[in-house]
């Protein structure tokens, strides 16, 4: 996609999910992160969630093919985020996201995914550079 960038555009929602026990089980065994609050009903129903939380970076990962998949003419090229409020397992989640700043050889975005509650689960943060013209 090409076409000028503006302050203020709104990327197009993405849907990702919703990720089953299995899904959540799968990343934990490839990333590392196997906290048993991501993988255990009971432990999650003790600090008062009706189901494990989503791995927050696996919400945060998917925040690139929706960035590819808006404009494949940019690079990633910083991403962060802060992780608010859990998204459970079984919810479906929108992400989201707006040009805050644009100059010259990048564009500066703000992201959400929402889970159900549509209050954001997480807020961050994504540069994009324009390819130099070879």
């Amino acid at each position: 996609m090409s076409g000028e960038i503006r302050l203020g555009d709104k990327l197009p929602e993405t849907t990702i999910g919703p990720f089953d026990a299995a899904a959540l089980e799968r990343y934990a065994a490839v990333s590392g992160d196997d906290n048993p609050l991501h993988l255990d009903d009971a432990l999650a129903g003790k600090i008062g969630l009706s189901a494990p939380p989503v791995h927050g970076m696996k919400l945060l990962a998917a925040f690139e093919p929706m960035l590819k998949g808006w404009r494949n003419d940019l690079t990633l090229v910083g991403l962060s985020a802060k992780f608010i409020q859990p998204i459970l397992r079984g919810e479906t989640v929108t992400l989201s996201g707006r040009v805050l700043r644009v100059s010259e050889n990048e564009i500066f975005l703000r992201l959400f995914a929402h889970g159900a509650a549509r209050t954001p689960g997480v807020i961050g943060e994504a540069t994009l550079r324009r390819e130099s013209p070879k």
